[in-house]
């Protein structure tokens, strides 16, 4: 062990933003469930336009549906690359319409970043699954 107090360890406790102790397998996973849910609620904001009025109760189901996957990704990717509290807000303001969207949109652009800095390949629907080892 050197004596300079200023020398980097080789600790694997990072703070969860840095990237340090990140799951790269979890991050690609959870992404795609936000990724996915940010597409199923940009449908249901356009689908009653084109829907009888009697079928808007579905959208609305499926909404409801499509909020309860956006707060189980949204803090299960937000403990992954944020700290706690960061992920608990998170989860909270992504139950709110439109808004919600927006959160998704901010943790998905994160998670992004993360897996490019890990040089794994992240299109349209999220991660190459194939490039990560489980």
């Amino acid at each position: 062990m050197s004596d300079n107090p200023y020398q980097p360890t080789n600790d694997s406790a990072a703070a969860p933003n840095s990237g340090g102790n990140v799951n790269i397998l979890n991050v690609a996973r959870y992404q795609k469930g936000i990724i996915w849910c940010i597409l199923v609620q940009l449908f249901c904001y356009v689908l009653p336009i084109f829907m009888p009025p009697t079928l808007v109760t579905l959208v609305y189901l499926l909404m409801l549906g499509t909020a309860i996957g956006s707060l189980f990704y949204t803090v299960m990717l937000a403990t992954q690359v944020y700290s706690t509290g960061v992920a608990i807000l998170m989860g909270i303001l992504a139950l709110l319409p439109c808004f919600g969207l927006l959160v998704l949109l901010i943790i998905n652009g994160k998670a992004t970043s993360i897996l490019r800095a890990n040089n794994i390949k992240v299109g349209l629907l999220g991660a190459d699954m194939s490039s990560l080892k489980s």
